[in-house]
């Protein structure tokens, strides 16, 4: 498709729980990783805009980062950049995780999962504040069977808030085609607002760091906590079309940084080779990718470490 193709163009909104599977579907909705993805919850810290095309509509998906109860700073900075995401959007998306609500009418729900609900719950109170209308996804349908479902959609659509709901599941793509074409039909007329061949408007240093944090928490699992970040320090371009990445790994405690680092090293590397592999598959050439970790107690503290990655320091 070409620039001059594009008749309506517009931004949709993804918000919900942490773990709802918001990455997931920006990724199912582009058709393009342009979100780091992992098991872990709150993965995401600051809206990432991917671009879709769907018929003669662009829509640039603002995958923002899950909304909970906020404590500590970088909380706090996360949830007001979800909503941000969400305010001047021509469409908004409330993912929920339909699993959890499931399983709370049968009784057997999880503490993490009750967690979810209450997210949902807060998320449903602050569009009705705000008068903002959206569509429901229910993700994860493919968790058990359609008919356990009824219920929750039934409770959900009598709270008011919501114009339609569909039955998704991110993971596999059920139902996201349905909820694709509604976004397409929102958005408003107008010309193509990126290129028709871009999939995100990421800076590729800031999509690098964020690639190399995804493989850190999906190696150290529950090791790590959540306090740490990816800077990548230097992008240089080198004349065999290669390109030679170096990157710090900021930890708040030396403990981590062993964690980090491994026996000999090995768990670092290991870091280093995932995220490598995965660069060079994006960007169709040769990486030289270059890890180094340092402890920085005081990070979460310090106003350059938010406006690095798009988020505001003093909320």
């Amino acid at each position: 498709m070409t620039e001059t193709e594009i008749t309506r163009a517009g931004f949709a909104a993804i918000i919900g729980a942490p773990n709802a599977g918001k990455s997931t579907l920006t990724n199912r909705l582009v058709g393009a990783k342009v979100a780091i993805v992992t098991h872990k919850v709150q993965t995401t810290r600051f809206p990432v805009r991917g671009v879709a095309q769907v018929g003669d509509a662009q829509i640039v998906l603002v995958d923002t980062p899950g909304i909970f109860v906020a404590k500590r700073r970088l909380d706090r900075a996360m949830v007001k950049a979800a909503w941000s995401g969400a305010a001047d959007a021509d469409a908004i998306v409330h993912l929920i995780d339909s699993s959890a609500w499931v399983a709370d009418k049968a009784g057997n729900a999880t503490g993490a999962q009750k967690m979810s609900i209450a997210d949902d719950l807060r998320v449903i109170e602050q569009l009705k504040l705000t008068e903002k209308r959206a569509f429901l996804a229910l993700n994860k349908i493919d968790l058990f069977p359609h008919d356990q479902v009824l219920p929750v959609m039934g409770e959900l659509n009598d709270t008011g808030v919501y114009d339609e709901i569909f039955m998704i599941s991110a993971e596999n793509g059920d139902g996201v085609g349905r909820l694709s074409a509604a976004l397409a039909d929102r958005m408003p007329a107008g010309t193509a607002l990126y290129p028709p061949d871009q999939t995100a408007d990421l800076p590729m240093r800031l999509l690098a760091a964020e690639v190399t944090r995804e493989k850190l928490l999906l190696r150290m699992h529950q090791e790590l906590p959540y306090q740490l970040m990816v800077e990548t320090e230097s992008w240089e371009e080198r004349k065999d079309g290669s390109v030679r990445v170096q990157q710090v790994i900021i930890v708040g405690r030396d403990g981590h940084k062993a964690m980090v680092l491994g026996k000999n090293g090995a768990s670092i590397k290991e870091i280093g080779r995932m995220a490598r592999k995965e660069l060079i598959e994006m960007l169709d050439r040769p990486v030289h990718l270059f890890l180094f970790v340092k402890v920085d107690e005081k990070w979460q503290e310090r106003r350059d470490s938010y406006s690095g990655i798009g988020l505001e320091f003093d909320v």
